[in-house]
């Protein structure tokens, strides 16, 4: 996962060809669950009951979590890494912290590839986000499992609904249960929020359920609403759509940040890139590597 972060362009290189040789080899089987909400809300204390319950029943973890960056340092700041202690001396749990830099969608460079490395070995991977917002939707594009923590008293629906967190999340949970009323009622106004969406009978609609992370109640049953969504993406299908589409970003994403959208457009712009990555079939990284030649080829050899 350092040779992933690594941007000399020899290591680069490197980290490309292990990222083929895992898609080639097929394995991407784990789960993928990102964690996004509010600073407050609990989501690291949530993170760490599940992957509690997760060790429990023998099942091993991987964990990226994309922190605040440090002004001074430009690294992350480990405040998450500080209240997941689940996986302290526990070979089953492997935690690694990023620093978000300047990305507005919650989720740091080498994020994607370093949860392409985690499913290869881990049974679930979990991706916490930063904070939360209609800059996070770039984490629904990257997991297969979205789930949204909210904190009592977060607002009503017409907040929920401006700040754009009814659109993509797939499982909602409402932290800090043992508050009572109040946690009661902004379940309830999340639930109101998500039944105003148009579902289809086929179709998931994303259950809103109260937890509390600090007494454990509520956890197995989130455990469970995980899973069964899980279980629905590969009954319908959707799953290997999922996966097409954050294949597709990511390759779009690397380009433009490395060579902007000059280079994009010098082979054919976003959807053409896209469409390339479809075709891929999978080596998401493989084309990936291709295109930025080709782009580099176009605009003179710039790297």
């Amino acid at each position: 996962m350092n040779l992933l972060d690594d941007r000399r362009p020899d290591r680069r290189d490197a980290a490309l060809a292990l990222l083929e040789a895992l898609e080639r080899g097929r394995h991407d089987a784990a789960p993928r669950i990102g964690i996004t909400g509010a600073p407050g809300a609990g989501k690291s204390t949530l993170l760490d009951a599940l992957v509690r319950r997760l060790r429990a029943s023998g099942r091993t973890v991987g964990v990226v979590a994309v922190d605040p960056s440090s002004r001074v340092s430009g690294g992350a700041l480990l405040g998450d890494r500080a209240r997941v202690r689940a996986g302290v001396g526990d070979a089953g749990v492997f935690f690694r912290s990023m620093a978000a830099r300047e990305r507005l969608g919650g989720l740091a460079d080498a994020t994607w590839p370093s949860v392409a490395v985690l499913a290869a070995v881990f049974d679930v991977v979990f991706v916490e986000t930063v904070g939360v917002g209609q800059s996070e939707a770039e984490v629904s594009e990257l997991v297969d499992t979205l789930l949204f923590v909210a904190q009592p008293g977060a607002g009503d629906v017409l907040q929920f609904m401006k700040a754009g967190i009814l659109e993509h999340p797939d499982v909602f949970a409402v932290n800090k249960a043992d508050l009572g009323a109040l946690a009661e009622r902004t379940a309830s106004e999340l639930a109101a929020g998500v039944s105003l969406g148009a579902h289809a009978p086929s179709t998931w609609q994303a259950p809103v359920l109260l937890v509390s992370a600090r007494d454990g109640t509520g956890v197995d049953a989130l455990l469970d609403a995980l899973e069964r969504h899980r279980g629905h993406l590969v009954a319908s299908g959707e799953l290997g759509e999922r996966r097409r589409r954050s294949r597709g970003a990511y390759v779009v994403d690397a380009l433009e940040r490395r060579y902007g959208s000059y280079g994009i457009e010098k082979v054919g712009g976003r959807d053409a890139v896209r469409a390339r990555a479809d075709s891929a079939r999978g080596a998401g990284f493989e084309i990936t590597r291709e295109l930025g030649r080709e782009i580099e080829a176009a605009i003179g050899g710039v790297r």
